[in-house]
């Protein structure tokens, strides 16, 4: 069946959930508030799924998995039943997966848009890098009306890999009404175990409430890309220099056994599990980090500097252009590397006074420059140019 009404935009999002999933349920919320129609396909039952419709978009499950497989031609054709029964003005593809199976399936017929989210061929070596970089070429080339990128260091990677397309730089924004410092001063830069949200699972016993060591929080999915395993080797060093230093993995994914095994027993680390919302998380933080070995911009350093606090990061892309300026030399890290990772923290973990500063000066920095207000302005002007496709017009965010 057709619709009755022409949507003005589709999302086509795989994964639904983690960084990604949080960008596309901002950018819904946004479009749904300015009057436009949007649609969303996703896999069901995911965090995306839910956000979308509770913010009032029509959701059509996607059954797509994270990896090309045999079920891409499938998961393609079920993708292009989807467009022709929504009818979208426009087509915003996020993320490898999606990118691929909405460009086969649309193939220019409709203006798309493609956001990687960082790009598919930093994640492999060897043959399908290669495959990877001929198909972004190709498609880009071909078939993607613009890409869409979260900094400006992801699209050098692309340029560098001979992606040859119309671009846009839209960086990742944070809600800076949501996340926000304690107001009540519960949490942060005493380190008090008694203010941690409860952990999950096996490790719901929680920290020793008498240990009033620093807190270092890493949220993120378990997986190679955000690097935790890095830490994990970086973190006896950490404790050695830091004696009563806590340490708290925040998600899950497929590598949750693996890091923990390598985490070994200890009432230094701690999994939290997949949490709802990260923010008091954040909040109980003496400093957050996220070691990745590639990003295009990450959510959760914009998120934890909203809140106040001072993140160490690997210098992948993204990293430099969210940070403050003056904030590299302190925060940023080689990515890989956990002799630099456990220096970083070790030093910021001295230094409480230097961590108050540039907790106070990334929370003014994500207000002025990475409020998602500003980032859903940006959208709506692309799809105002792409194709036509207006809502109420947007306001800059007041100074806070």
């Amino acid at each position: 069946m057709r619709t009755d009404v022409r949507t003005d935009v589709l999302h086509a999002v795989q994964p639904g959930d983690g960084g990604v999933a949080r960008v596309v349920s901002d950018l819904v919320g946004a479009q749904r508030a300015a009057g436009l129609r949007v649609a969303v396909a996703c896999p069901p039952g995911t965090e995306l799924a839910a956000a979308a419709g509770a913010a009032g978009a029509v959701v059509y499950p996607w059954r797509a998995g994270r990896e090309p497989g045999p079920r891409l031609l499938a998961e393609t054709r079920e993708l292009g039943r989807l467009i022709r029964t929504v009818r979208p003005a426009l087509v915003h593809a996020h993320s490898a997966k999606a990118g691929l199976c909405a460009r086969l399936a649309v193939r220019g017929r409709i203006p798309t848009v493609h956001q990687p989210h960082a790009w598919s061929f930093e994640a492999v070596t060897g043959v399908t890098a290669t495959l990877a970089r001929g198909w972004e070429r190709w498609a880009a080339a071909r078939w993607t009306a613009r890409l869409v990128c979260v900094s400006e260091a992801e699209r050098r990677t692309g340029e560098a890999a001979g992606i040859r397309a119309p671009w846009s730089v839209i960086h990742n924004g944070v809600d800076t009404r949501r996340f926000t410092p304690d107001v009540q001063g519960a949490a942060g830069a005493r380190g008090d175990s008694a203010h941690l949200p409860a952990l999950s699972g096996e490790d719901s016993t929680g920290a020793d409430s008498t240990d009033a060591g620093p807190l270092v929080v890493c949220v993120g999915r378990l997986c190679r890309q955000k690097g935790q395993d890095v830490l994990l080797a970086a973190w006896p060093a950490v404790t050695e220099a830091v004696p009563g230093a806590r340490l708290v993995l925040v998600g899950d994914g497929p590598d949750a056994e693996r890091l923990r095994a390598a985490a070994g027993p200890g009432a230094s680390v701690r999994f939290a599990g997949a949490v709802a919302d990260p923010v008091p998380w954040y909040r109980a933080a003496d400093l957050v980090v996220l070691p990745s070995r590639w990003e295009g911009m990450a959510l959760a350093p914009l998120e934890a500097m909203a809140c106040g606090r001072p993140v160490v990061l690997g210098d992948v892309a993204g990293a430099r252009e969210s940070l403050p300026p003056g904030h590299a030399a302190p925060c940023l890290v080689p990515p890989g590397d956990p002799a630099a990772l456990a220096a970083a923290l070790g030093r910021l973990l001295a230094r409480p006074a230097l961590r108050h500063t540039l907790g106070r000066e990334a929370r003014e920095h994500v207000l002025s420059r990475f409020d998602v207000r500003r980032t859903g302005a940006a959208v709506a002007e692309l799809y105002r140019e792409l194709a036509g496709v207006r809502g109420t017009e947007h306001r800059e965010p007041m100074a806070q």
